[in-house]
């Protein structure tokens, strides 16, 4: 049975993409902090980690003899005005979505070039291609932050340069950056989003099952450094 690491495990994506990990017959390897609402079987291990803690990282891998796949769902954000920013906020996305990420993925190619195959799938955002539209948010308080964009630019570089420097060992990293996911934003905000998406809804995390699907196929051996992007439009205008 193929191992696949998921970080971020224990949020509203995360939660689904076990639930798709696992009709897939993958043992799901499930990774957070956080890990209250996962409960473990035979074919899921729920592991609590610090992925920002390089030595825990460290003695996590040091348990795997190989692996199949990572995904790298964990995020972070946060939501003060960019004015009021302090410096921890900023490095606290920064820790999460690109160290975090980095460290991962760091741990996965070790074991990864040993077996001579592997598949590395990074979640990055729309927010990661162009610059949020705070005309959307309302009063919602929720405006998406100038670190996020720029940590979710980050993860969708740093898999173009692994897919460039490790797809000599059969190693295929992409990238997916989703739209908007509904998880009970104000009605106001779910208006606005959808008058700017052509088909005219926000995201589910279902919506995004294809692409994890396509992305760890066995039979997808070519697909290599690519950012897919599953926004229902929202960035073709």
């Amino acid at each position: 049975m193929k191992k696949v690491i998921l970080t971020g495990a224990n949020g509203q994506l995360g939660q689904s993409f076990i639930s798709l990990l696992l009709g897939q017959g993958f043992k799901v390897i499930a990774v957070d902090q956080n890990i209250d609402n996962l409960k473990a079987s035979q074919t899921l291990d729920v592991v609590r980690l610090d992925i920002t803690n390089s030595n825990d990282v460290k003695d996590f891998y040091s348990d795997f003899d190989e692996v199949y796949g990572l995904i790298n769902n964990a995020g972070a954000a946060v939501f003060t005005p960019f004015e009021e920013r302090t410096a921890d906020e900023f490095m606290s996305v920064v820790e999460v979505n690109l160290l975090g990420t980095f460290l991962m993925s760091q741990g996965a190619v070790k074991l990864m070039k040993k077996s001579r195959e592997g598949k590395i799938v990074n979640i990055g955002s729309i927010y990661g291609v162009v610059s949020s539209d705070e005309r959307i948010y309302g009063e919602s308080k929720r405006n998406n932050s100038e670190v996020y964009s720029v940590t979710k630019a980050g993860v969708i570089q740093l898999s173009k340069y692994m897919a460039a420097h490790f797809g000599k060992y059969n190693i295929q990293t992409n990238c997916i950056s989703p739209g908007g996911i509904f998880n009970q934003q104000t009605a106001d905000f779910v208006a606005n989003y959808t008058a700017k998406t052509p088909m005219e809804r926000m995201g589910r995390p279902e919506d995004l099952h294809a692409a994890i699907s396509f992305l760890l196929d066995e039979n997808n051996n070519y697909t290599n450094g690519q950012n897919i992007v599953v926004d229902g439009g929202f960035t073709a205008w």
